[in-house]
């Protein structure tokens, strides 16, 4: 920046006031600038990809450049891919990588919540999860179907009220968000007390109503390996 202050003076010819002024300007800002201001805007997109979430997000607050470098769409990209998955690198979100981050977090956090709720064998929590409609679906690991919300609730009440404490190990979280819809794939290790037994397949389809995730499907099946017979899987899941 300084050769091209310079060189601006020099074609100038005698160089005024002003021009100096303009080199002098030039100059302060190259010292007033930060070391991640400096850096071409590559190397910065790099170095952002280093960052976590909440760490990108308090970048964003500090100036208005780090808020167009923390908001630049690659970014984003890579920390989705870095927190979720590399299944959807080809895809090119509607608004933005930045938007679709935040949608995802939103519904693996709600998909966490169903979990939290389990644990806590919460009843009215688990009404609230659930969408109040009647093609809302749950079947569950022990092959019980149930369809509209008076009938999956009532499943969900039997499976609090009279299963053992559960504790889940949740792995291989994948999610999917569309306009409206999502859902959500995981493998789902459910045992009695401290033994991680009975590995399940699980899916969960949420619906976005007023703002607010809603579960309308969920599905869990008994993972086997070639020639494995199932011992009694849990109701719950």
């Amino acid at each position: 920046m300084a050769v091209t202050a310079t060189a601006r003076v020099m074609n100038g010819g005698s160089g005024g006031g002003g021009q100096v002024a303009v080199v002098e300007r030039e100059r302060q800002q190259v010292i007033g600038a930060s070391m991640m201001e400096q850096l071409v805007p590559e190397i910065t997109t790099h170095a952002l990809s280093y960052l976590d979430y909440p760490s990108l997000c308090r970048l964003s607050m500090t100036n208005s450049s780090m808020r167009r470098a923390a908001n630049d769409d690659n970014a984003w990209k890579a920390l989705y891919h870095k927190d979720f998955t590399m299944e959807q690198d080809s895809i090119t979100p509607a608004n933005g990588w930045k938007a679709y981050y935040a949608a995802t977090r939103a519904i693996v956090n709600t998909n966490q919540h169903f979990f939290d709720i389990i644990r806590e064998r919460s009843l009215p929590e688990m009404g609230r999860l659930w969408l109040n409609a009647d093609y809302v679906k749950c079947i569950h690991a022990s092959g019980e179907f149930f369809t509209g919300y008076s009938g999956v609730l009532g499943s969900w009440q039997l499976a609090l009220n009279w299963e053992p404490a559960v504790n889940f190990q949740v792995r291989d979280v994948r999610s999917r968000v569309l306009p409206g819809v999502a859902w959500v794939t995981m493998k789902a290790y459910v045992g009695m007390e401290h033994n991680a037994t009975h590995p399940m397949s699980m899916t969960n389809v949420f619906e976005l109503h007023n703002g607010q995730w809603f579960m309308v499907h969920h599905h869990s099946s008994v993972m086997l390996a070639d020639g494995e017979v199932a011992d009694q899987p849990p109701m719950l899941g």
